[in-house]
């Protein structure tokens, strides 16, 4: 690489990182007297920094794409959880009444029963079968 290109390719890197050169510096870049290898690292140097720009921002979108699938997964399970929850009390509440009314039909068969024995006991009701 000759040293007039030299300036001109860190230009480019300069602007495809988003620093913008002005002709001033494009014509202090060419005028400098640097050293070749001075140039060629700083060059080096430059061209890294813009990849680990380009890494860092492709890191940030990715980052950020993670960020709203959890966001979104945090309220479709919130969603989730509250209908789950409104399942849940209405299966107790169906749990309680049914509850209730096996205590209701257990209280009127005990109840049965009773008035069969009572009848039985009085001798109205003949001779009493064998449970």
């Amino acid at each position: 690489m000759s040293f007039k290109a030299a300036p001109i390719l860190l230009a480019a890197i300069w602007s495809m990182a988003g620093c913008a050169v002005s002709t001033a510096q494009r014509s202090e870049l060419n005028s400098a007297p640097v050293a070749g290898s001075t140039l060629e690292q700083r060059q080096r140097r430059t061209a890294a920094a813009y990849r680990e720009l380009q890494q860092a921002r492709y890191d940030k979108s990715l980052a950020e794409q993670d960020l709203l699938n959890a966001q979104s997964a945090y309220d479709g399970a919130r969603k989730n959880a509250d209908l789950l929850k409104r399942e849940a009390d209405s299966a107790s509440k169906a749990y309680a009444a049914a509850q209730a009314r096996e205590k209701a039909a257990e209280a009127a068969y005990e109840g049965g029963i009773r008035s069969v024995d009572e009848l039985y006991q009085s001798g109205a009701g003949g001779s009493r079968p064998a449970r």
